[in-house]
């Protein structure tokens, strides 16, 4: 089995489309989605500014 990992960056109030455009697109099967959390300086919040998605490829 071979995988592919894509780095999707995205700000989660804008990309909803995009992201499933590019699901959709893709030829593979999806294994995971992992989000990378950073943390907004000064505040208690953080935010999610890339996806990793690994594929699953024939």
């Amino acid at each position: 089995m071979k995988y592919k990992v894509h780095q999707f960056p995205l700000k989660m109030t804008k990309d909803r489309e995009r992201l499933e455009d590019f699901l959709n697109n893709l030829r593979g099967e999806v294994v995971s989605i992992t989000p990378n959390v950073a943390p907004v300086l000064f505040s208690l919040h953080a935010h999610v500014d890339f996806l990793l998605i690994v594929e699953k490829i024939a």
